[in-house]
């Protein structure tokens, strides 16, 4: 009996060992793909797989009308967000959302859901009530193909990036919108708050020269800037911006020239040609009464 019990554990373990050992990795017939979008100050992340065309028709055929579709293959798309965004009007808090989409013939409705836990599109555990919401999207016929099924963003700024799902020749564009200006009004308060350098306060004055905002202020920190820094070739350039956007072109003309002279001793050829080429734009703009 002891022998039979000896036995049948030694073909227990045998069968084990060969199990472990039959397990054959393989290339998957949709690849995972990974996308990390900066919009801003904050980030878009996308895990997702991309299923093939192979020839095959794909909405109304392959993905139907009318059913859920967990966008892409094996398991659920996920997107995360860092910070609170807006997609068309309705608040995406920071955290990890499963997306789903009910495609139809031209308008589809995109779910982003709750419960990151199912596998694939949930089938019968999926509950709309687990939805943070949905929104409803026209779908574009595109003349170009896309073989294997891609999500990627563009139209990027600091405040907004379109996410683009593609494949075979339909496209739909999905709107993020997130509050940088916010994001970096705290940024800048919190940075001048310790123990601000010449580049802290450049670094300010430049986002709100880009941005078109408060350009007093950002003279102002301009000015502390060459304070605490010295002359420097950018920290004029930038100023000679600022008072270009103020109306005051004569002292515009002042930091370019000064922004010229240490680039052209650098050999910042760059800055040699964009101040030489506001000057001459300037110097009409003074002369008119």
């Amino acid at each position: 009996m002891a022998s039979k019990l000896k036995l049948v554990i030694k073909l227990s373990i045998w069968c084990v060992v060969i199990a472990s050992h039959a397990q054959i990795t393989y290339p998957k017939a949709s690849p995972f793909s990974l996308v990390v979008q900066e919009v801003g100050l904050s980030k878009i992340t996308v895990e997702y797989s991309r299923p093939a065309v192979r020839g095959r028709q794909i909405f109304g055929h392959l993905v139907p009308y009318g059913r859920i579709w967990r966008v892409g293959a094996n398991e659920s798309t996920k997107i995360t967000v860092s910070t609170d965004m807006e997609v068309m009007g309705n608040l995406l808090p920071k955290g990890t959302y499963a997306v789903y989409a009910f495609p139809e013939l031209d308008a589809w409705e995109i779910a982003f859901h709750t419960n990151t836990g199912h596998w694939g599109d949930g089938r019968k555990e999926y509950d709309p009530q687990e939805d943070l919401f949905r929104i409803a999207i026209r779908a574009k016929e595109v003349r170009y193909h896309q073989e294997n099924f891609l999500i990627d963003f563009d139209s990027i700024t600091h405040n907004k990036a379109n996410m683009r799902l593609r494949w075979a020749n339909t496209q739909l564009v999905i709107p993020f919108k997130v509050d940088t200006h916010a994001q970096m009004e705290t940024e800048i308060r919190e940075q001048l708050a310790k123990n601000p350098t010449a580049q802290t306060y450049y670094e300010a004055a430049r986002y709100l020269q880009e941005q078109g905002k408060d350009y007093p202020r950002a003279l102002d920190y301009l000015n502390k800037a060459l304070e605490l820094g010295g002359d420097t070739y950018y920290f004029h350039r930038v100023k000679s911006l600022v008072l270009a956007k103020m109306g005051d072109y004569a002292s515009a003309i002042q930091s370019a020239e000064k922004s010229l002279k240490i680039s052209s001793e650098l050999e910042k050829d760059e800055f040699v040609r964009m101040n030489e080429a506001n000057i001459k734009e300037w110097s009409t703009l003074v002369r008119e009464p």
